[in-house]
C-alpha cells in the first residue's frame, strides 16, 4: 500500500476555476490509488489586515478554513504583506508556493506517493525533485494549467471531470463531463474519454461524438475546424449520453463547460 501525502496550493484551485471543490473527494482520490493518507496538507494566504477589520470577511474565511479541516487536512496559512508602489498604490502579496515545496520534499521521507493540487508552473522543479527521489508524482488542477507540469507528473487529474470533485451545476443527473482525446477534422467527428470512478484507469474512452451535436451557448453553427480545435486545447465538454444499438454510447447536446465562481 502506497503511503501517501496531498499538498494543496489551494489559491490556485480556487483561483483557477476550482471554486467549490471538495476537499474529502480529494483525499477519497488519493486513497483511491492505492494509497493510505498520511500528510494532508492545504495552503492559504490570511490576510490579518482585512479579517481584523471586516468581521463579515473573517467569518467567511474561518468558516472556509474549518471545512477544509473538517476535510481531513492540515491548514497552512501565510500572511500577506503589503507594499507601497512609488505611485502610491498598493500591492498585496502571500506566496505560499515555498513552503508548500519545502514541506513536500521535508515530509516526501516516509512517502511513497505524493498529489500535489495546482496548475503553477513554478513547481515543476519540486516534481522534478520529488521523483528523483524515487516518490510518484501525480497532479489534481483546473483551468489554466501549465503544460510543463502536466508533462511532469506520473499522471494528472483534470479536476473538472474528477466525480464529485465539484458541485454539480445541472439538475440532469445524466450530465456528464469528459475531454476529446482523438478527432476526425475533415469528417467532423470524434472520441471522449469521461472519468467513472477515481481509480486511474475508472475511465471510458469511446464516447462518440459527432459535431452536429455540439451546441454554442450564444447558437453560432460549430466549423470541422473549430471542432477539432476543441481536442487541441483540451476543452472540458459536458454532455449527455445515449447507448447506441451495437453498446457504445454517444455524446448529446454537447457544451464546453462553465465553471462556476464567486
Amino acid at each position: 500500500m502506497l503511503k501517501t501525502g496531498i499538498f494543496l496550493d489551494v489559491q490556485n484551485l480556487i483561483r483557477c476555476g476550482g471554486w467549490g471543490v471538495r476537499f474529502k473527494v480529494i483525499r477519497k482520490l488519493a486513497e483511491a490509488q492505492g494509497g493510505v493518507v498520511l500528510r494532508a496538507n492545504a495552503y492559504l494566504e490570511f490576510d490579518r489586515e482585512r479579517e481584523e477589520q471586516d468581521p463579515d470577511h473573517r467569518r467567511k474565511r474561518n468558516e472556509f478554513r474549518d471545512a477544509i479541516r473538517r476535510a481531513g487536512f492540515q491548514v497552512v496559512t501565510k500572511e500577506v504583506s503589503r507594499y507601497r508602489n512609488p505611485d502610491g498604490e498598493i500591492t498585496i502579496k502571500a506566496n505560499t508556493d515555498i513552503d508548500l515545496a519545502v514541506d513536500a520534499l521535508v515530509q516526501s521521507d516516509g512517502l511513497d506517493h505524493i498529489v500535489l493540487g495546482t496548475g503553477d508552473g513554478d513547481f515543476v522543479r519540486l516534481v522534478r525533485a520529488l521523483q528523483d527521489r524515487g516518490k510518484r508524482v501525480d497532479l489534481i488542477s483546473f483551468s489554466g494549467t501549465s503544460e510543463e507540469l502536466r508533462r511532469a507528473v506520473d499522471f494528472h487529474f483534470p479536476g473538472y471531470v474528477v466525480p464529485g470533485l465539484l458541485p454539480v451545476q445541472t439538475d440532469d443527473p445524466n450530465r456528464v463531463r469528459g475531454i476529446m482525446h482523438w478527432v476526425n477534422e475533415e469528417k467532423g467527428f470524434g472520441f471522449l474519454t469521461v472519468r467513472e470512478g477515481l481509480e486511474l484507469d475508472a475511465v471510458c474512452e469511446d464516447v462518440f461524438c459527432h459535431l452536429t451535436d455540439f451546441e454554442h451557448r450564444d447558437g453560432r453553427p460549430l466549423t470541422n475546424k473549430s471542432f477539432a480545435y476543441l481536442k487541441t486545447r483540451q476543452t472540458i465538454l459536458e454532455f449527455s449520453t445515449e447507448e447506441q444499438p451495437d453498446g457504445k454510447l454517444k455524446a448529446l447536446e454537447v457544451t464546453e463547460f462553465e465553471p462556476a465562481s464567486d
